[in-house]
Parts: C-alpha cells; sequence; structure tokens
C-alpha cells in the first residue's frame, strides 16, 4: 500500500471514471473542488439479443484521450497532479494477450446475459455461491462469460493453450494498457463482481474456479483498493495510479465518508441502491453483500440492491418505440399531472429483490408516448422502493436519501422518490459522484471535503396517486412471476 500522505494545498488528483456512455478525466484540489476535466463519448452495441458489447481499443483511446484533455486543461498546475485513481462498469470483462497486450475479445458490458442458458445447465448450490461472494447467480457477472470466451473465442483459447492469456474486469486490462508497468491485478470491488472472488478472504475462490473451470493461475493478482498499481504517463506528466475501484463503490464516498443513516441511490445506465453495513461482510437473503473499499488494515461493506434498467430502459424505449428527443422531453412530462401507464420493467434482466433473468417487460395498457416515457421512469422508482423495503428487513430503516447519477437531474424522479418512500432525497449539484468519489479517496479522506454548492433536497408529499399505482405495480410484477 502507498505510503500514508496527507494533502497540501497545491496538490491535485486526477479521478478516471469509465461509464457505460463515456469516459471522464476529472482533477480536483485536496478540497474537494473540480479544476479541470475531460470527457469522450464510448459506444456500446447489441449485435443479438442479450449481447452487450463495447470495443476494447475505443475505451482505451477515450480515456486517454479524457486525461489528455483534464491535463491539458490544467496548464502549468498540471505539475501538482500527485496521484490518479480510476473507477469503471463493475462485472465488464474482457479477455487479452498478455505480450502484445492486444484485446483477444470485445469488452463484454455487465448488462451482457450471452452465457445464461449454460449458466441455467450447471449444477449450484445457489445459497452457497450467495454467502462466499455476497452475489446470486446471474449471467450478468463474470464466471459464466469468461467460460464463454474460452469455448467460444477461438483466439482466447489459443492464447491459453501459448500461456499468454489475461483475463479479467475490464479495470484490469484498462490498468495493463495504461500504466508503464503493465500490472497483473484485480481490485476487490471489480474482482468480486467475477463471482469467482471470495468475500471472506479476499481472494479468488478454488471451489467457485473448478464449478466454472477454470483455473486460478488464469487470474490477475487480487490487491487492495488503495495499491501502488503503477505510473500513468500523461502528456510530459508521469502520475502513480494509486486506486482502483468500482464506478458504484466510488460514488458513496463523493461527499465524504460514507453515513450508516443513509441510504445511497446513484442512477445512471442501471440503478444501485446501498446501505453501509461497516466492516464485517453481512448477509441479506434477497439482496447482495458488496466490499467498496479494502485498504491493508480494513474492507468497508455496503448491502446493495440493483436495477438493471434505468437508462438503458429508456435507451431500450427510444429504440424499440421510435420515441425521439425523450431526454429533452422528460423533465415536462415528469411534470404532467395526468396519469402515465404501468411498466414491468426487466430491461437487462429483473435485478433484486426477484431475480428473474428473462422477465418479460411490458406496459400495462396503451397510451401516448410521454405516458410510457414516465411510466419506465416511475417503474425505476418503484423497484429501488422494493429494495430499500427488503433491506429494512435486516437493518434499521435509512433516515435519508443521498441520489446522484445522470438520471438523477430529473426533478420529477426525486419527487417521486421522496414521496413513495417518504424521506427527503438530498441531490447534490454534483450529482456524477464517480470521479468525486475517487479524489476523495486519493486525497486521504480528508476531513474537509465541503460541497461547492449546497445541493437541493426534495422533501416528501403526499402523494396517495402514486402510492396506489406503486401497489397496482407490485401486484401486475407478482403476477407475471408467478405464471
Amino acid at each position: 500500500m502507498p505510503a500514508t500522505r496527507f494533502a497540501t494545498r497545491q496538490d491535485l488528483f486526477l479521478a478516471i471514471d469509465q461509464g457505460g456512455h463515456s469516459s471522464r478525466a476529472l482533477v480536483y484540489d485536496g478540497h474537494g473542488k473540480l479544476r479541470a476535466g475531460g470527457k469522450r463519448a464510448v459506444a456500446t452495441r447489441s449485435l443479438q439479443p442479450d449481447w452487450i458489447e463495447q470495443d476494447p481499443e475505443e475505451v482505451v483511446e477515450s480515456v486517454r484521450a479524457a486525461i489528455g484533455d483534464a491535463i491539458a486543461g490544467l496548464g502549468v498546475e498540471a505539475r501538482h497532479v500527485v496521484a490518479a485513481g480510476m473507477a469503471t462498469q463493475r462485472s465488464s470483462l474482457v479477455c487479452w494477450d498478455r505480450e502484445s497486450g492486444k484485446a483477444l475479445t470485445p469488452i463484454i458490458s455487465w448488462q451482457d446475459r450471452r452465457a445464461a442458458h449454460w449458466l441455467e445447465q450447471l449444477p449450484i448450490d445457489v445459497e452457497a455461491v450467495h454467502r462466499t461472494t455476497g452475489l446470486f447467480v446471474t449471467a450478468h457477472y463474470g464466471a459464466s462469460k469468461f467460460r464463454w470466451c474460452l469455448d467460444n473465442v477461438p483466439a482466447v483459447r489459443e492464447a491459453l493453450d501459448a500461456g499468454r492469456l489475461a483475463l479479467g474486469p475490464m479495470a484490469s486490462f484498462l490498468a495493463f494498457r495504461l500504466l508503464e508497468e503493465r500490472p497483473y491485478i484485480a481490485d476487490p470491488a471489480n474482482a468480486s463482481r467475477t463471482q469467482l472472488w471470495n468475500i471472506k478472504t479476499r481472494d479468488w475462490d478454488a471451489g467457485l474456479m473448478q464449478l466454472f473451470g477454470l483455473k486460478k493461475e488464469m487470474f490477475p493478482e487480487c490487491v487492495p483498493t488503495i495499491s501502488e498499481f503503477g505510473t500513468l504517463k500523461a502528456a510530459d506528466y508521469k502520475i502513480p495510479l494509486t486506486l482502483i475501484n468500482g464506478d458504484q463503490s466510488a460514488a458513496l464516498f463523493a461527499f465524504g465518508e460514507i453515513q450508516v443513516e443513509t441510504a445511497y441511490i446513484n442512477i445512471g445506465t442501471g440503478a444501485f441502491v446501498s446501505r453501509p453495513s461497516g466492516h464485517y461482510p453481512g448477509f441479506a437473503r434477497r439482496l447482495l453483500t458488496s466490499v467498496v473499499l479494502q485498504t491493508d488494515s480494513e474492507s468497508t461493506y455496503v448491502t446493495e440492491g440493483t436495477v438493471n434498467g434505468a437508462a438503458s430502459a429508456l435507451d431500450w424505449l427510444e429504440q424499440e418505440h421510435g420515441i425521439k428527443d425523450l431526454y429533452e422531453n422528460l423533465p415536462e412530462w415528469l411534470a404532467r399531472d395526468a396519469e402515465p401507464l404501468l411498466f414491468l420493467n426487466g430491461i437487462a434482466g429483473l435485478g433484486a429483490p426477484y431475480w428473474v433473468p428473462d422477465f418479460p417487460s411490458q406496459f400495462i395498457g396503451d397510451g401516448d408516448d410521454w405516458q410510457k416515457a414516465v411510466a419506465v421512469i416511475e417503474s425505476v422508482v418503484f423497484l429501488l422502493r422494493v429494495n430499500m423495503e427488503e433491506m429494512q428487513k435486516s437493518a434499521s430503516p435509512p433516515l435519508q436519501i443521498q441520489v446522484t447519477g445522470g438520471l438523477s437531474a430529473l426533478d420529477g424522479l426525486c419527487q417521486r422518490l421522496a414521496d413513495l418512500s417518504r424521506m427527503p432525497v438530498y441531490r447534490p449539484v454534483e450529482h456524477e459522484a464517480t470521479a468525486r468519489g475517487v479524489a476523495y479517496l486519493l486525497a486521504n479522506s480528508p476531513q474537509d471535503w465541503p460541497e461547492t454548492e449546497i445541493g437541493l433536497w426534495f422533501k416528501p408529499r403526499d402523494n396517495a396517486v402514486l402510492h396506489r399505482r406503486y401497489s397496482e405495480w407490485q401486484k401486475a410484477m407478482l403476477e407475471i412471476m408467478r405464471k
């Protein structure tokens, strides 16, 4: 682990956030003030149902370009960048050649379920896997997709036979390609989403490797979140990369130390709700247990619920129903008084707490474009509420909700979340939280990490109509699942 250092007044921190739609590189000072940034779009492709991929070279170049833009924006102040950190999409993976660094597969997205049929045939003790990994058995996680790559991609098998195969989370691939030392490592948050990582031993699990027909020797070395990963070259500067984390994990730290009385919701491509559970990996029967930070001395865990279809559900609506200017119109549509439809949201598979991988997404009734769009937004709110109710079976209810991520910019979404949960919802001004959380951890978790502007509170209102729709939606969901 890097030697502990405290940020000086001049120190700057480079935070890399590789997400589903873009790669960002943002530079913060030691008090959380944004000083410069760069952003490059990345494409996602779906060649057939349940296949969702990204081009590895496009992603690598987008990260490099974003870093270059951020460093250029600093001018001479770039010499004060003392450390860099990176957060990536968890569960996304890639196979590559360990000698050349060339990718042998696309980046297979966390949303991808190409190995679902194979996984269904595998005799698995689901409860044992859940207790070992903190995860439910689904094709979203990496294990079945690694097996698919070995079985279906000749270049992967050839590299294995030649002793050149590297495979792991996308974060491991990016570290290998971006750092001068070409390390072969995996951080806890991303390693855990392979469903091959033991949440108690904090290492690859031999039993799970055997179950999926894999070998520990194929995989990167597991190291803490904060480590000496290597050297990032940016323009004329060499910057030590000292932190790698998952996007959702990093987002929890965006505004300082995580608080046990707060439910943290991040809404982007998917939506995720997390409650801190301390330094011991607890167990929730229908939810996930996730490690969000590991140092040499301790680990920090959360209980987590997942909604697979958030922005991805809106993208689906745009494409499948031909709705134009959807995102531009959403604020006005959400403000309308008339009732929308109900949407039963199984986009990319129905996640926590139901765990139905092939749930048939559908609208109840027929209506205008705006009614469908609002129904999709409400389905995300409803699924988040179901997960929070499940969390309260094993923990005291939170006192407040903090919401971040791209879709949290929608006032109508945040107000519905407050009304339905009957809790105040706080939306920071800087609602893209992942990079700021990376910077906080890079700066050695300073006590003084103020928001540059105070965000907006959404106070719960009496909304009997929304509560009625939620009840109707729950009944409709259960009816479909019983069929």
